[in-house]
Formats: structure tokens, C-alpha cells, sequence
């Protein structure tokens, strides 16, 4: 891969993958592989958590040079850990029950070998991802499958929905509106352009998210490498 004047190598962002998973405290780095081809990170290995398997993710997605990240980390559960299903569902319910923001009456769970799955439609997407968060540092699970669906109560039109979410990027400090553009049909919301960080890329998609009528978003923005914008 060729480096232009003031670019990053993959090399030089492998390398800062790498410091900055040693860098979280909860992770054992030395069981990761990092791999980097053209900004796209890719992570082998092993954790013994779910939540370590998100920090991994989360810490790679930090660094600059990253443009994505392929999250291929096994989850392998110490003795301590391990749950029966029937444990970790009732552990599950309890956690689902516990969240304010979790309408617990509207959505259905399943555990099957420590994997979670959630069934159901809820009104908003924060209640949809409210309900995954509440289960992440549990211990026993092995992952999350997040079916919940999306089905508004309130009906927007296309227009009403563009621009309600096109006021809100404008307004929000963290977004820069100009370099975004969307797509409406219907209910569903396509996000594209290009942004420095993938916090601005992640606030892009709440924006979206929290407009009135909106049940689904595919959010295509791309993460540009430092000083290619």
C-alpha cells in the first residue's frame, strides 16, 4: 500500500491498535491479533467476556487511521463465569426489568448456549438499545442478538423527517452537517458523506435515530483517514 506525504501506514495504525488495547486495563492484549489493510482493523484472538469483546472494538475504533473495524474476537468464558441458560435468563429478565428505559412487557427472550437473542417491537430505538446495554456485563453471556424491531407510534412524512434530523445535525456541536447527506424513504433513513471520527459518524446516527417516524437507519458515512478531509 503506497503512503502519501502526511499519511498514516497500516503499520503505524496496527501499532496503535495495539497500545491502545494494551492501554485498557480490562482487556489482556496479548491474546489479540490486530491486523490492518487499508484502514480496515481486524481483530482475532480471544476474550473472556462479551463487554471485552465491545472495549476491544470500542478502543479500536478510537485510533486514528482506523476506517473499520472486523471483530472476529472468540468469547471464552473463564470456569467463574459459565452459566446455565435457565440462570442466564433468569439473570437476563432481572436485568431487562431493572432499566427504566426498558419496556419489558414488549420484548421476549431467548438464551440458547450462553447466546442472548431479543424479540419484540418497541417504540424508539434508545428503548431497542437500552435493553442490549443493560445485558452486556453480565456475566455468562456469550453475545447479544438484538432483533428487537422498531414500530413508531407517531407518522411523519419524508420531508418532515429530513428536515427535522437535518436541524438537529446543525444544531449539535459534534456533527458537521455539510459533510453528511440523507437519503428518506418512507420511515427508513440512509446516512452518507464523511467524517474524521467515528464518535461524529456514531452522533450522526442517534441524530437520525431520534427524529419522529423513523423505524430503521443504515448509516454509510465513512470515516476518512487523518488529513484527507
Amino acid at each position: 500500500m503506497s503512503v502519501g506525504i502526511g499519511a498514516r501506514s497500516d503499520e503505524d495504525t496496527r501499532n496503535d491498535v495495539l497500545a491502545e488495547l494494551k492501554w485498557e486495563p480490562v482487556l489482556d492484549s496479548t491474546r489479540i491479533e490486530v491486523t490492518v489493510e487499508d484502514g480496515v482493523a481486524t481483530l482475532n484472538g480471544a476474550v473472556s467476556s462479551y463487554v471485552q469483546k465491545l472495549v476491544a472494538e470500542r478502543g479500536t475504533q478510537r485510533v486514528s487511521g482506523v476506517r473499520a473495524v472486523h471483530n472476529n474476537l472468540e468469547v471464552r468464558l473463564p470456569p467463574v463465569a459459565e452459566r446455565t441458560d435457565e440462570d442466564l435468563t433468569k439473570a437476563v429478565k432481572h436485568a431487562l426489568e431493572w432499566d427504566v428505559l426498558v419496556p419489558t412487557e414488549r420484548i421476549e427472550v431467548l438464551v440458547l448456549e450462553s447466546c442472548v437473542t431479543l424479540t419484540g417491537d418497541v417504540e424508539w430505538e434508545y428503548q431497542r438499545s437500552a435493553a442490549e446495554i443493560a445485558l452486556r456485563r453480565l456475566a455468562g453471556v456469550r453475545a447479544i442478538n438484538n432483533r428487537i424491531h422498531i414500530s413508531p407510534s407517531i407518522h411523519a412524512s419524508q420531508d418532515e423527517i429530513r428536515g427535522a434530523i437535518q436541524k438537529a445535525l446543525i444544531r449539535n456541536v459534534e456533527t458537521d452537517a455539510s459533510q453528511i447527506t440523507m437519503d428518506v424513504a418512507g420511515s427508513h433513513v440512509t446516512l452518507r458523506g464523511s467524517v474524521r471520527h467515528w464518535s461524529e459518524r456514531e452522533e450522526a446516527e442517534r441524530i437520525a435515530w431520534s427524529a419522529p417516524g423513523v423505524n430503521s437507519v443504515f448509516n454509510d458515512i465513512t470515516v476518512l483517514p487523518q488529513g484527507a478531509m
